[in-house]
């Protein structure tokens, strides 16, 4: 665990010592496709394991509502945010024009 974050770490910090350089800049096509990727290989894997495809409606149900309970607590919490922090900017602005 400890590896994967550091890991992480390191390139945040290098991509932020290069941020200037153009190549950095055009990555962002590059790590779209790679996370479509690995999203396809997790799905492969996780068809061809028995185990979770054989229990699948046994806990299916509980993965549908943590994912719909996730959703919409992020919802409510970016709709929070929006407007203590947003709105009122939006507010000076028109009050200025």
């Amino acid at each position: 665990m400890f590896n994967v974050i550091g890991i992480m770490l390191t390139g945040i910090c290098i991509g932020y010592i290069f941020r200037k350089f153009e190549f950095l800049q055009k990555t962002e096509k590059s790590i779209s496709c790679t996370i479509v990727a690995l999203l396809f290989v997790l799905g492969l894997s996780i068809g061809s394991n028995h185990l979770i495809i054989d229990n699948l409606w046994r806990f299916g149900w509980q993965a549908a509502v943590l994912a719909t309970a996730g959703l919409l607590g992020s919802m409510f919490a970016a709709r929070i945010v929006y407007v203590l922090l947003f709105k009122k900017e939006e507010q000076k602005g028109g009050e200025e024009q």
